[in-house]
């Protein structure tokens, strides 16, 4: 973990980067110039997906950024609305047209859902054909991810799931690691309510950083890929500011002892058992 440029390696061989930028929310031109000014300021991982609706402005970003494609490992995902396994190619073609790409460097399965064991299989035909690169999940608990590779022919190279110092499910980090399954944490700075968290503001002083690269910094540290999304520019810039600095092992302890339990997005289970709802 020398710089932003830093890799870690999949069960495939594949390098993705340790930090990327998350485009949750961004739309419009803002999601076109925030994407630029991440590539700008030297992020070469992109995180969006189908259900996000600026695959079009990702594209437009990537590609007014002159920055060469191969250099950027670009993340997206297919919907509940899309899953099964002749909708899911289709929901693919019209990701990668959106994008403005002929391949993905990831495709994730967005939420667990009855029918996810199909959308693998589809998955894993645009693998073995070449159109991504690495395949993977979002939002799968450790249950899910038992049904999905007992019956899968390729193993899930990725697990994105939301991840935070009030969240820092253990089960599922020790499931994931013994199956080199790498685990990437969405909204890692719980939507901005790390800021209001004591023991991160006193760290923050401590190690003369502010509070997101505390957490950004805890992140890469537990192993874990982080993407964080921000559109406005010095707060992109800031968020890569986390290579020049170490967590002590005991302030690593101490912020992993704030787990609670809590989410700021929805619980795995509900959505998979509400999936015919969210298919509308």
């Amino acid at each position: 973990m020398q710089d932003i440029k830093s890799c870690t390696i999949l069960n495939n061989g594949v390098k993705m980067p340790w930090i990327g930028f998350g485009t949750y929310k961004a739309d419009g031109p803002s999601v076109i110039n925030s994407v630029k000014e991440a590539l700008k300021v030297g992020y070469g991982h992109i995180d969006t997906a189908a259900f996000y609706k600026n695959e079009d402005g990702v594209g437009t970003g990537i590609k007014e950024s002159k920055v060469p494609r191969e250099k950027i490992f670009l993340t997206s995902k297919v919907w509940i609305s899309d899953e099964g396994y002749e909708k899911t190619l289709k929901a693919f073609e019209a990701s990668i047209k959106k994008l403005k790409t002929d391949y993905l460097d990831l495709y994730l399965i967005h939420w667990p859902n009855p029918l996810h064991n199909e959308t693998w299989r589809a998955l894993e035909k645009l693998y073995k054909e070449g159109y991504v690169r690495a395949i993977g999940v979002s939002n799968f608990t450790s249950g899910h991810l038992k049904d999905l590779m007992s019956n899968a022919e390729i193993m899930p190279m990725v697990n994105q799931v939301e991840f935070h110092p009030l969240l820092v499910q253990n089960e599922l980090r020790e499931f994931c690691k013994k199956n080199s399954i790498q685990l990437e944490a969405w909204s890692p700075l719980m939507r901005g309510k790390v800021f209001e968290i004591s023991l991160l503001k006193e760290l923050a002083k401590k190690y003369k950083k502010t509070v997101s690269q505390i957490v950004l910094r805890w992140d890469l540290q537990m192993g874990i890929v982080t993407i964080p999304k921000s559109t406005t520019p010095s707060r992109i810039k800031e968020n890569t500011d986390i290579f020049d600095f170490k967590i002590s092992k005991d302030d690593m302890a101490k912020i992993q002892q704030l787990d609670k339990g809590i989410r700021t997005g929805s619980e795995p289970d509900e959505v998979y058992a509400n999936s015919d709802t969210l298919k509308k």
